[in-house]
């Protein structure tokens, strides 16, 4: 923002007509974001039975999907989100969400300039590839404005931007900030370890190389020494929840490449729940019965963030629960559990039946 302009025009429309900008991006549970082929009948066919059953389905116009089949794609998004009943829209309980093609490629302009007065009372959310920085989401952000005013959309489709290169993490700040429209980040490990020059060929998780190595024991370097993997992603995943956190949106993992090794994709996608993310890509259905159970709090949290909420009362001073003590920090870190325990019982049957059977001693 340029410092002769009003912090007023920052949630003024871009476009006569367009819808007015948000305020506070919506807090919808979005555990998995589960990527699907609109081009592929298969798995067209499939997108009404999982409606319901996953938080969020993206049709995804990008690198999985062929330069031959661009257009296919884009139209088959049109007709799913046409065709599929509770899908997309603020009442729905599947958010319908799209991945464009990169800005810079021959397709981007024709993404949004057919989807938006196609289906934009439907799209929830436009995930932008290899953002580099804030030019990139302005640039979106007047097109979007644009396009919404023409088609006579009442609300603003939102911005999700992916972080595949270094120079997008090195501005992951003024990426967050650069909207109202911006409603969270994506990890894109693999693209991003390309960028950097990274020495592995996973897509997410970690690697055996990147490791920590006991000491030796009694000076024999050449013993028995126990070695511990570590994550190669933790510092861009902590930085990428702050500035997130920051600017009032969301923080996603990406995508767990691996689909055969669901414990390690469980691993990994814990860890990200434990630094603040509130959901990941899921690339095989299996996935997702993953991703809807690590990011959800477990009903022994939940049971225990309630306690330590009822027993703080007005959230001031301190108490002793079970051995341990609990403050208005412990409060505050319980009440994260409870909202996101609430969001969820919202949408999703069999989690309010187990939070619903919570009690509490008096």
């Amino acid at each position: 923002m340029s410092s002769t302009q009003s912090p007023k025009d920052f949630f003024r429309p871009l476009a006569v007509g367009a819808p007015e900008p948000l305020r506070e991006v919506p807090a919808r549970p979005s555990r998995a974001i589960h990527f699907f082929d609109p081009s592929n009948p298969k798995m067209a066919a499939k997108v009404p039975d999982m409606v319901g059953t996953v938080d969020v389905l993206l049709g995804n116009l990008e690198d999985a999907v062929k330069a031959d089949n661009k257009v296919a794609a884009r139209e088959g998004l049109v007709e799913i989100a046409r065709n599929t009943a509770n899908l997309g829209g603020q009442s729905g309980p599947t958010q319908l969400w799209t991945r464009i093609n990169s800005l810079d490629s021959p397709w981007a302009l024709d993404d949004l300039t057919t989807l938006v007065p196609a289906i934009g009372d439907k799209l929830d959310v436009i995930m932008v590839p290899k953002v580099q920085g804030a030019e990139d989401i302005h640039y979106v952000d007047r097109l979007l404005a644009q396009l919404e005013a023409k088609a006579g959309l009442t609300r603003p489709i939102l911005i999700h931007a992916i972080l595949e290169t270094a120079r997008g993490v090195a501005n992951v700040e003024e990426i967050c900030g650069a909207s109202p429209r911006m409603q969270g980040l994506s990890l894109g490990p693999a693209d991003l370890a390309a960028d950097r020059r990274m020495k592995t060929t996973r897509v997410g998780g970690g690697h055996p190389g990147y490791l920590v190595r006991q000491d030796p024991v009694a000076g024999d370097i050449n013993g028995p020494r126990t070695t511990y993997q570590q994550d190669l992603w933790h510092y861009t995943i902590a930085r990428m929840v702050d500035a997130c956190a920051t600017h009032g949106i969301y923080p996603y993992y990406g995508p767990f490449g691996d689909i055969t090794d669901v414990v390690a994709c469980e691993d990994q996608f814990r860890n990200a729940f434990l630094l603040g993310c509130v959901g990941t890509w899921s690339l095989h259905p299996k996935q997702i019965a993953i991703a809807n159970r690590v990011f959800s709090p477990s009903v022994e949290d939940v049971t225990h963030a309630r306690r330590v909420a009822k027993a703080m009362g007005d959230g001031t001073g301190a108490v002793m629960l079970d051995g341990k003590m609990e403050d208005d920090a412990s409060l505050k870190q319980c009440l994260v559990m409870v909202e996101l325990a609430e969001q969820l019982a919202a949408i999703d049957p069999e989690l309010k039946k187990a939070y619903d059977a919570i009690e509490l001693e008096d």
